[in-house]
């Protein structure tokens, strides 16, 4: 045992996170990865699934945004095959432990864990950082393998072809987590990064010794591995490869699996199941499966309350230093977004690990990569609630947006308009977005107009679920805005090109949008506030831009 050869460390990890109340069994994905490390001969049993990952294919690396389980899955892996540990008591219960083959590979392998984002202390430069991995794996080597005369000044990758040479024939599985770290680090030149690809090339790249090597990270290899240096690896992403999809995210039934656990271990429960969904629902994976992001969850359910976890303090930096890089490619990409409308995308997974992006398309791509936006069928969209706080804290935030800022920063007067029926304050701000320069004003649609109204009711997010195109008595509403208190007033938006307020207003009632907010037959109403109708309409004839705005109370506030 060692820091790096069969170490303790990512067992004890493992084993306090599978002892959470909140623990996901994810351990299926061995099922993948075993027949990479199987003999040549075939397996035996029925259950075991011969995969394009097979011998020969035995590197793989899978990237993803950050908090989407890496590491604990990497600590998993290791606690499984490494002989370290004897961790038969951690997966007993495990899904993996039905497996014919589970026994044949527990604490069965050598394993090198490297958690690459651990650096020395106040580390400022590239040699520090990777002498330190050289002389721990040396280290480690050295006191296991005395008679394979390893010398301190030998290369890793000779120290381990000594092993295999003299005698000891020793193969190892490689667990790099987080290797792209180094990437992310001001004192790392671009000499380094190709140093840093040459070093893992040297290390893994045609050894014989090397039975898998399984790494983890957020970018994708190819960016920054010159040549052939690391295509070696099979890359997984979200985005374009469905295999392992299903690992790293929560599915619905699994939340639905921890909201009864939240349910029963909870003494006042104050998360819907409903409100998981809104807050942390909507990546999604190439095969279509919906997944939640797994750190908010387990967040939320741990802290009884719905909540940004996820993002970083900082309460929209991380996104805006992305759309910085050229704000008038994604400004109106953003209000589209922000009004719920997917915006198409040509994902360039390999240019959003650049720092240099410049077009739409490269800085779509990286915030996909880094978890910001979902990517499906070849379009882009803000994948939940938490996220839209995010988009809303910088173009709230942000004068360089220029007219999305603008619009954001009166979204508050206009929901305050709009509860006090003044129309023309409403129809004010409306003509106001009108005459700045966007493209999205020449409203040739009703979803271009859409995107405007659901820019001036920004803040309105705050108070309501808003939700686009619902389906609602007798059809689909263009929006209806759900009140978090129940007794505040429920709003109903109709919009139209080249039609008056009242025929939007009569299209509200005709087909009977409002009963989104009565109960059931002989039941109490939900909803006890106000219902408010609002008819918006723009006629493209009108040389002067206005707008016409009507708000009709279609019930009184109900008395309790």
């Amino acid at each position: 045992m060692g820091v790096y050869l069969n170490s303790k460390s990512p067992y004890l990890l493992f084993q306090e996170a599978s002892s959470s109340v909140y623990f996901v069994d994810k351990t299926e994905i061995l099922k993948e990865l075993v027949p990479i490390v199987e003999p040549d001969e075939d397996m035996i049993g029925n259950d075991t699934v011969r995969t394009d990952c097979g011998r020969g294919h035995k590197y793989v690396c899978i990237t993803r945004p950050r908090r989407f389980g890496k590491t604990v899955m990497a600590n998993m892996i290791t606690s499984y095959f490494s002989k370290g540990s004897d961790s038969s008591g951690l997966f007993r219960g495990l899904k993996v432990a039905s497996y014919e083959w589970y026994e044949r590979h527990l604490n069965a392998h050598n394993v090198i864990h490297i958690m690459l984002n651990e650096v020395p202390d106040e580390c400022g430069c590239y040699s520090r950082y990777i002498a330190r991995i050289k002389s721990r794996l040396l280290g480690d080597l050295i006191r296991a393998y005395p008679e394979a005369n390893i010398k301190e000044e030998d290369a890793p990758w000779d120290a381990f072809n000594k092993i295999v040479e003299f005698g000891e024939r020793e193969k190892f599985i490689f667990v790099l987590d987080e290797w792209d770290f180094l990437f992310h680090q001001d004192f790392v030149t671009e000499a380094d990064k190709r140093a840093y690809t040459r070093f893992l090339s040297m290390l893994l790249k045609d050894r014989p010794y090397v039975e898998m090597a399984y790494m983890t990270g957020i970018l994708p290899i190819a960016k920054y591995s010159s040549g052939s240096e690391l295509n070696m690896f099979y890359e997984y992403t979200m985005a374009t490869r469905e295999k392992y999809g299903e690992y790293f995210g929560f599915t619905d039934w699994e939340v639905d699996d921890l909201y009864k656990r939240y349910l029963k271990t909870e003494k006042n429960p104050k998360i819907s199941r409903e409100g998981l969904q809104l807050w942390y629902d909507g990546y999604q994976t190439v095969s279509g499966r919906r997944l939640y992001n797994p750190r908010s969850v387990v967040a939320a359910l741990s802290d009884n309350q719905l909540g940004s976890y996820w993002t970083s303090s900082g309460p929209y930096d991380e996104i805006f230093y992305y759309v910085e890089a050229n704000t008038n490619a994604v400004r109106d990409d953003i209000a589209q977004m922000l009004s719920g409308i997917p915006v198409p995308v040509k994902v360039q997974e390999y240019a959003a690990s650049s720092m240099n992006l410049t077009t739409k398309d490269e800085i779509c791509s990286a915030m996909v990569i880094y978890g910001f936006l979902s990517y499906e069928d070849g379009f882009v969209s803000i994948p939940n609630k938490e996220l839209m706080e995010r988009f809303k804290d910088m173009v709230q935030k942000e004068p360089s947006l220029g007219y999305v800022h603008r619009l954001a920063k009166e979204s508050q007067r206009m929901l305050a308009a709009t509860k006090a029926c003044d129309t023309q304050t409403m129809a004010d701000i409306l003509e106001y977005a009108h005459n700045t320069e966007s493209p999205l004003m020449s409203y040739n649609s009703e979803a271009e107009l859409a995107s405007i109204v659901r820019l001036v009711y920004l803040q309105a997010g705050d108070y309501y679920d808003i939700s686009r195109e619902d389906k609602a008595g007798v059809g689909y509403v263009d929006f209806i805005f759900y009140p978090y208190k129940k007794d505040d007033d429920a709003i109903i938006i109709e919009l139209k090109i080249d039609k008056t307020a009242d025929e939007a207003i009569q299209q509200i009632k005709d087909r009977k949008y409002a009963l989104k907010f009565e109960g059931k037959l002989g039941a109490k109403p939900q909803y006890t506030g106000r219902i408010l109708a609002v008819g918006i309409v723009y006629d493209r004839t009108d040389a002067m831009k206005r707008h016409a705005c009507k708000v009709e109370v279609l019930r009184e506030k109900l008395l309790r």
